[in-house]
């Protein structure tokens, strides 16, 4: 798989979010790349993600577990294609470590880190296999799911981790 680089524009099944967010893109990229910062963002406004780990390199392990109000578990796991800091990770959930092939890949996550006069433009892509798939997260609740997750990155990067 060729992964899309920026300016060819969005993968055929794409959702995407972005906003230009008060903190250089090193400091947004430790908040997606370090568990213990991920465990206080990630998730939807009452979902909790008591559970991340990471080997960052290229086949490691990306695994997190949320949690929601109600007890509900959601536990994602895949793999990273690509990692580099400070401006891009990719992952997917279509291996598991070892590249063994997931029972049912859903999509692979593009998320970029730009920097635009000293802040970053993020970017987050969700690619998917097909168009049911593409549909069935957008009815999910992609935009406000991932927007309310993004309020939350926002809320770490500019208030709670240190420079």
């Amino acid at each position: 798989m060729t992964l899309a680089q920026p300016g060819h524009g969005p993968a055929q099944h794409e959702l995407s979010i972005s906003r230009l967010i008060d903190a250089p893109p090193a400091k947004v990229f430790r908040a997606w790349s370090e568990p213990e910062w991920l465990m206080q963002w990630w998730g939807p406004h009452g979902m909790t993600t008591p559970e991340c780990e990471m080997q960052l390199w290229v086949g490691g392990l990306f695994r997190t577990l949320m949690r929601a109000p109600d007890g509900t578990e959601y536990n994602n796991q895949g793999v990273f294609l690509e990692i580099a800091a400070p401006r891009r990770l990719v992952f997917t959930d279509a291996f598991k470590p070892g590249w063994v092939p997931s029972d049912k890949p859903f999509m692979t996550a593009v998320v970029t880190f730009d920097e635009e006069h000293g802040k970053t433009r993020y970017t987050a892509r969700a690619w998917h296999w097909s168009a049911s798939d593409c549909r069935a997260h957008e009815e999910m609740g992609f935009h406000q799911g991932w927007g309310e997750s993004l309020d939350r990155l926002v809320e770490v990067v500019t208030q709670r981790m240190p420079d």
